[in-house]
């Protein structure tokens, strides 16, 4: 089964706001067994609404349109509807009276006007979806097979909507069949050479379970999807080809996108083990630490931070050694060896790692190419580090240098 999204709206398409509704859409429309073919963003302007609901009529079962409610002139949606489906508006008393019920508990500051009055008017064929937050009802109209869902623009009225009216109403009107999407995540290995690790698994899914390669910043995504008639069978289906999956590329492979994060991989790893964390970072400005104490109960094993941007901060927080700073450059092996080393003591714990590199734009301290990162791990058997080229964009090298951060920690920690 088949849907299509459509959002209606001049700001969207001028960069204004970001369309985060139909993130939402897709996702609580997948749960249920419903494919999003298309999201399309389109202008406020009567003609291009009329072109892009005929467009989706021929292709989906379901169109959900988003925006363009409101109760001034620019927003359009109700009167164009009403000429798609050769209607007129009519008035809901239902929907006046919860808009003068919200001016009366909510709005005290501006009397309600005849243009708020006008909420209340929806297509006569449309069956009226309450909106529980807003003045703006949803509207379900339904012919030749299709369902055409209208629902305001405002995130929140929007995903109340779809949460408690438009699923179960999809759910009770059509027959759909089961989706499932499962994540693997992997650490460590770039998308090409996982393809060449995995390239006879592949070719030999089933033809109901699809492989996508997800890249992002030091990890790849496996994602598979499938879908059927029979849940049990897909989940079952899924499960085996993951664990397929082991034998060829276990070692880099971290779990499911919905069970855990790496770092909840090696929050659990210390809580188990009884161990304890620091860190030191430098150029990271403090992101491992973030993700860390963002996990409930962190503090059992984690014991606190040092962010040293700055060169002077090494030495003089973290006692790393000048001569070594003038040998060897802020950025490099022994001052990340120095900085993990010296932050485990002042911490005294198990393990720490530390980060030091240029993420740019300028060269800052050392001569170090862009994109150069040390990290280093300091525990009762010893020190290393390792340098690693992340790219020449600032951002991307900080979140890859964080995730090959806990890549290394969780190997490290794993061994004992």
């Amino acid at each position: 089964m088949l849907a299509e999204i459509i959002t209606i709206g001049d700001e969207i398409l001028i960069g204004q706001i970001v369309d985060t509704n139909s993130v939402f859409i897709s996702k609580e429309l997948n749960k249920i067994g419903v494919s999003v073919y298309q999201i399309t963003s389109i202008q406020d302007d009567k003609e291009h609404i009329l072109q892009a609901l005929e467009d989706a009529k021929k292709r989906v079962q379901v169109v959900i349109i988003t925006g363009g409610l409101g109760p001034t002139k620019d927003d359009i949606t109700k009167h164009t509807l009403c000429e798609f489906f050769n209607d007129t508006l009519v008035e809901d008393t239902g929907v006046l009276e919860h808009v003068e019920e919200l001016f009366k508990k909510y709005i005290t500051t501006t009397p309600i006007s005849d243009i708020n009055r006008k909420q209340a008017l929806v297509p006569s064929k449309a069956t009226v979806l309450h909106n529980a937050f807003g003045t703006a009802p949803g509207m379900w109209i339904q012919e030749d097979g299709v369902a055409f869902v209208s629902l305001p623009g405002v995130p929140y009225e929007m995903q109340n909507l779809i949460t408690d009216k438009v699923i179960p109403k999809i759910i009770s009107e059509f027959k759909r069949p089961f989706i499932l999407h499962k994540t693997v995540v992997t650490y460590g290995l770039g998308e090409s050479a996982i393809a060449d690790k995995i390239e006879d698994w592949e070719n030999n899914l089933p033809p109901y379970i699809r492989l996508a390669y997800l890249p992002n910043l030091g990890k790849v995504r496996l994602r598979l999807t499938a879908k059927g008639v029979d849940k049990q069978e897909i989940e079952g289906a899924v499960d085996a080809e993951i664990q397929k999956l082991y034998p060829l590329i276990g070692d880099i492979m971290y779990g499911t996108e919905d069970e855990e994060t790496l770092e909840q991989v090696v929050a659990k790893l210390c809580l188990k083990k009884g161990l304890t964390l620091a860190t030191a970072e430098s150029f990271t400005g403090g992101k491992i630490a973030e993700h860390l104490t963002a996990l409930p109960g962190a503090s059992a094993y984690f014991k606190g931070s040092v962010v040293s941007y700055a060169t002077e901060a090494k030495i003089n927080v973290l006692k790393v050694s000048s001569d070594v700073v003038d040998a060897y450059s802020v950025v490099s092996a022994e001052v990340a060896k120095e900085m993990a080393e010296n932050v485990r003591k002042l911490f005294k714990t198990d393990y720490a790692i530390s980060t030091t590199g240029n993420a740019g734009p300028t060269k800052g301290d050392s001569d170090a190419e862009i994109g150069t990162a040390f990290i280093a791990i300091a525990s009762p058997e010893g020190v290393y580090a390792q340098k690693f080229n992340m790219g020449n964009h600032r951002e991307r090298i900080v979140e890859k240098s964080v995730n090959k951060a806990f890549e290394l920690l969780q190997k490290e920690i794993s061994k004992i």
